[in-house]
């Protein structure tokens, strides 16, 4: 099992598989699994600083490609489970429509928001853009903002954690 972790957590190196590897990581960090995806971005950006529109680009093609997963899960999770059953909110969110996806980039509420988006069978494709935009400007302002902070910081940071 030891060597599973090791060998995972190498091949998760961001120097080493790069792009692909902020693609991966945030794919699954928009799925219903929790897990954060903007430190393996901006870790990635603050490596090859001149890939940041490249890196904003692959981080959001991943996460909006897990919650079009999430999108398709609570699709399906209406078909086999609840038909005909219907709450307020459940109604506060179909009058808001595709819109709603742009919050998807929100923790903790916006992966269960692509789905909510599926079960609702709101219209993919709007949905699917909506995602795409919310969570482009995440990447984007989030990491922008902290290559806005001082190497020094950082370095105060990491001193302790690294125990030197």
């Amino acid at each position: 099992m030891e060597s599973l972790v090791e060998r995972a957590l190498e091949w998760f190196a961001l120097p080493k598989n790069g792009l692909s590897s902020v693609f991966v990581i945030a794919f699954v960090s928009a799925t219903l699994l929790p897990m954060g995806s903007e430190p393996a971005v901006f870790g990635y950006v603050k490596l090859n600083p001149d890939q940041f529109w490249l890196t904003v680009g692959v981080a959001t093609l991943g996460n909006t490609l897990g919650g079009v997963v999430d999108y398709w899960l609570g699709y399906g999770t209406h078909e086999a489970v609840a038909k005909g059953r219907h709450t307020r909110y459940l109604g506060w969110f179909e009058r808001l429509g595709p819109k709603a996806m742009f919050f998807s980039w929100l923790p903790m509420v916006g992966d269960p928001l692509c789905a909510v988006g599926g079960w609702l069978k709101l219209p993919f494709w709007q949905c699917t853009a909506w995602m795409a935009a919310g969570k482009f400007l995440r990447y984007t302002a989030m990491t922008g903002a902290l290559l806005w902070v001082p190497d020094a910081w950082w370095l105060k940071i990491i001193k302790p954690l690294a125990g030197a």
